[in-house]
């Protein structure tokens, strides 16, 4: 750092403003519903986790990096966001003295190759247990991240900046990085388009390639306080967490219910006469179905029949979360 930097710039160091991460509580909910699962059931739930602590123990060597980065940056880390219909779930927002980084981990087994139309294809395995796959381009994910970066950016440009300049100015100070945080996965990019090989990196590189952006920038330093005004902007835009992990919960707790379901409905029907009617057999399936333990949908556990005993409702049965207080989760009987 130059005498007039750090006469006008004081030192602050990384700063997370937000490290936790939708993942962490997914993992613990799946957990618990690979206890109340067997069979193929339980090996998909185990797929998930895996897949799932794989991600997150990437995102945290990314934070390992950014922390030891020595640089001046605000970060945030699994931000959703959501701007003029337009949503995205960032792995990583960060804001440094002269740009913005939009990062995107990838914590892939097998090895990676980039074609020459920009296709990430990832190869696994070998001999007879070789298999190569294609995935959605993590390049073109970040693309419509930035997207919605502009969006909320455009209420905030200075009355002097044209439409026009603020559009070409955007490219040069929001930059895209796709960091493979596996250390065991070797990239082919050599025949991957120039603008598409040079956003996807190692984690190794990730501080290096960081640092060496802004070095090669010109542009004016932000003071640390227009950096928080900026990442301000952006948190007003940011909402709860939507990732698809929720969604790949409620789809596994609604299996693991069924499963449990489903055998008592197999069993009562092999066991019926044959000459009982079908309404007669429905009636008693759902009797007994009703007496299946009940699921908490947020955290997994078993929901227990109370009365409420206080309030309008007193007197009144409801199914409450055996976790409370943790979880307040209730439905009306």
């Amino acid at each position: 750092m130059g005498i007039i930097d750090a006469l006008f710039f004081k030192y602050f160091g990384p700063v997370f403003i937000k490290e936790d991460c939708d993942a962490e509580s997914f993992i613990e909910k799946m957990k618990t519903l690979s206890s109340r699962a067997s069979g193929k059931l339980k090996d998909k739930i185990g797929e998930q986790i895996t897949i799932a602590e794989a991600g997150l123990k990437g995102e945290k060597q990314i934070a390992f990096e950014l922390k030891n980065s020595g640089m001046d940056m605000l970060v945030m880390h699994d931000l959703y966001l959501e701007k003029n219909c337009l949503s995205a779930q960032i792995d990583y927002l960060v804001i440094t003295r002269k740009h913005i980084f939009v990062i995107e981990c990838k914590n892939l087994y097998g090895n990676i190759e980039i074609d020459e139309k920009g296709n990430f294809i990832r190869h696994k395995g070998s001999g007879k247990f070789y298999r190569k796959e294609g995935f959605p381009s993590p390049v073109s994910q970040n693309e419509r991240h930035l997207n919605i970066l502009k969006e909320i950016r455009r209420e905030y440009k200075n009355n002097f900046v044209t439409q026009g300049l603020f559009d070409k100015l955007f490219p040069q100070t929001y930059r895209s990085i796709v960091v493979l945080a596996n250390p065991k996965t070797i990239l082919n990019d050599s025949k991957a388009p120039e603008d598409v090989r040079k956003v996807v990196i190692r984690l190794d590189q990730l501080v290096a390639y960081i640092r060496k952006i802004e070095d090669q920038d010109d542009s004016l330093k932000s003071s640390e306080k227009e950096m928080h005004e900026l990442l301000d902007s952006f948190l007003k835009c940011s909402k709860p967490n939507k990732s698809d992990y929720a969604k790949k919960y409620e789809d596994l707790l609604t299996e693991v219910i069924a499963s449990k379901v489903n055998p008592q409905i197999e069993n009562h029907i092999e066991k019926s006469s044959p000459r009982m009617e079908k309404a007669s057999k429905d009636k008693s399936i759902l009797e007994n179905s009703t007496k299946l333990e009940k699921i908490c949908p947020k955290c997994g556990k078993s929901l227990v029949l109370r009365t409420a005993r206080k309030g309008e409702n007193s007197g009144n049965q409801f199914w409450g979360c055996s976790g409370f207080p943790k979880c307040w989760y209730r439905e009306d009987v």
